[in-house]
């Protein structure tokens, strides 16, 4: 494969990677495989050899990351911009749930369309629409980082101010098994590239899409959880 091709295959898992899946939130540890050697993070490699594994630089991960709460930060004698206020703040708990289901249901719209964009990049070439399937991806991850932006909010008023750390440890949890799930559709498709079919592993592509069927059905029992435990909360 090309040294360009590669190129633009890795741009794309750094794409998928940037947006703020993690809040700087104190007394929780990042994310499995976001601790290591200090200035780069190895997230995925399909498969040994092949040379594609992609390094996010610690300037990345601090570009990436969720912006702070105002008032934390800001150049000297220069008035900050009053923030909006977060219209879940004084909503009740099964609100706050629901609100934990239509993002879960905005993620799944979010996949559909990665997995479409996937599907029109492999039918479009020989010469593949590579700057379509990227922009497909650059408009997803947007997806991606308003979501999980409000679900670590959400998280934070269930851990702080209504004190329901079981309630808050559910949607944390969600947040890591998207995490997870999307690393490993993004390595599904970075493995079914034309580019990569030469060195296409049917063990391990089959692997991880059982992978994917796990973590979905993982997500479901915690969101069931979820419900659950918020209906006993109030």
């Amino acid at each position: 494969m090309s040294s360009l091709r590669l190129h633009c295959l890795n741009s794309l898992f750094f794409e998928i990677f940037r947006f703020p899946f993690w809040g700087p939130q104190a007394g929780v540890g990042g994310p499995p495989g976001l601790q290591g050697a200090p200035g780069a993070v190895e997230h995925l490699s399909p498969g040994r050899g092949r040379g594609c594994s992609v390094m996010i630089t610690s300037k990345a991960v601090e570009d990436s990351a969720v912006p702070s709460v105002p008032g934390t930060a800001g150049a000297a004698g220069v008035p900050e911009r009053e923030e909006p206020a977060w219209p879940w703040k004084d909503a009740p708990i099964r609100a706050l749930v629901q609100r934990i289901h239509q993002l879960q249901a905005e993620r799944a719209q979010a996949f559909r369309r990665l997995e479409e964009g996937h599907l029109q990049y492999l039918r479009s070439g020989p010469p593949h629409d590579f700057p379509r399937y990227r922009s497909t991806v650059h408009e997803v991850t947007q997806a991606f980082a308003a979501a999980s932006r409000e679900v670590l909010a959400v998280e934070a008023e269930l851990a702080g101010p209504r004190g329901q750390p079981l309630l808050a440890s559910h949607v944390r949890s969600l947040q890591q098994l998207e995490q997870t799930r999307l690393a490993t559709v993004a390595l599904l498709q970075l493995m079914g590239a034309p580019e990569l079919t030469e060195q296409e592993n049917t063990l391990e592509m089959h692997q991880l899409k059982m992978k994917v069927i796990k973590t979905m059905e993982a997500i479901s029992e915690v969101l069931q959880d979820l419900r659950f435990d918020a209906e006993s909360a109030e």
